[in-house]
């Protein structure tokens, strides 16, 4: 019989001991590996450093720069360096890819740009009759040219169309205006819509699974039928609400008029957790830099935040479009806050449609 414990496979294994001269030489191995670590850490932070030094030292691009001063949004600086209305140092522009070094000066139209001011935000009732562009090539009436007096130069977040009317956001930060119009945001567009026509809410329900009209598909949309009024003709005026996370252009006309209704007024009630409330025609508020705090500080860089404690800026007189006209000066510009805003949800927060607590 074999005794299994003096086979080979179950011999104990045998470990020779080291001597004095391995161990030392293990000993400095281990050494030299932690040197090397060591350095390769200290090697890549210094690298990381001059890069950032680097960045610094070169600028940023004239397109950010002034779309976070409130000049124009980066597609408009763009154009209006391909129009030669923009100057570095004296020298006229000929591509957005130039550097902005902080003791660089700006001028755009031959007026200085100065340094970015904390970001600043705007609920505006746009009227009817007015396009959302600072210039338009029809010279129709446009909202920037019609805003309240002692505004600085705004940029609106997103546009309402001429015949549609509500809550425009306006902000002098370029990169916040085009963070909040991107459907990825989360933010929801709410709107009181009247419409000519017949529907049933079983039909308005199937718009949340999106519809392509004309080739060009439209998402989620949220529509609540409010009430019907009949006409004597035999058809319909209807009141609808309706709630929709992206913008595309004449969306809620284009979706609707698809389902056999007429949009015949259009009224934006919402954008987000900014309300229109009882903001009148025409007017403009600006909104506090405690609530831009708590609901844009996922958005604006820290750098741009208001400061705690900031003193609102919005108490030089406000003009209407009737005042302008007229030469009289309305009442001072109204402070943000109170019931125009809703529960504080942030930037990012995504209700769900139908959510009516979120406005």
């Amino acid at each position: 019989m074999v005794d299994d414990q003096n086979t080979p496979d179950s011999a104990p294994e045998f470990t020779p001991e080291l001597s004095d001269e391995a161990r030392n030489a293990a000993r400095e191995e281990k050494r030299d590996a932690f040197r090397k670590a060591a350095f390769l850490k200290k090697h890549d932070a210094q690298k990381a450093a001059d890069k950032k030094k680097f960045t610094v030292h070169t600028g940023e691009r004239i397109a950010k720069v002034l779309a976070r001063a409130g000049i124009a949004s980066r597609r408009e600086v763009e154009r209006l360096i391909g129009l030669g209305k923009i100057k570095v140092n004296g020298r006229i522009l000929d591509t957005p890819a130039t550097l902005i070094k902080p003791d660089d000066q700006v001028t755009v139209d031959g007026k200085p740009v100065g340094k970015a001011e904390p970001t600043r935000v705007w609920r505006y009732h746009k009227p009817v009759g007015l396009v959302t562009t600072h210039s338009d090539p029809q010279d129709r009436p446009t909202v920037f040219a019609n805003l309240p007096e002692g505004l600085p130069r705004v940029i609106s977040v997103g546009r309402l169309d001429l015949n549609s009317e509500g809550l425009l956001l306006l902000t002098n930060d370029g990169g916040l205006a085009r963070a909040l119009e991107l459907p990825s945001s989360g933010w929801i567009r709410t709107y009181r819509v009247r419409a000519l026509g017949r529907t049933t809410q079983e039909r308005l329900d199937r718009l949340k699974d999106g519809l392509t009209v004309e080739g060009v598909h439209y998402g989620s949309m949220d529509a609540k039928l409010d009430k019907a009024q009949e006409k004597a003709d035999g058809r319909a005026n209807l009141w609808l609400t309706v709630s929709l996370t992206e913008g595309k252009n004449r969306e809620v006309r284009k979706v609707l008029e698809a389902i056999g209704l007429k949009v015949n007024r259009l009224i934006r009630l919402a954008y987000g957790p900014f309300q229109l409330g009882d903001l009148p025609t025409g007017e403009a508020e600006e909104i506090g830099p405690r609530v831009i705090r708590e609901m844009l500080s996922g958005v604006v860089p820290l750098n741009n935040l208001p400061l705690e404690g900031a003193s609102q800026t919005a108490d030089a007189p406000r003009r209407g479009r009737d005042d302008a006209r007229d030469g009289n000066r309305s009442e001072a510009g109204r402070r943000g806050g109170g019931d125009r805003f809703s529960d504080k949800r942030g930037f990012g927060d995504k209700p769900a449609f139908g959510d009516r607590k979120s406005f």
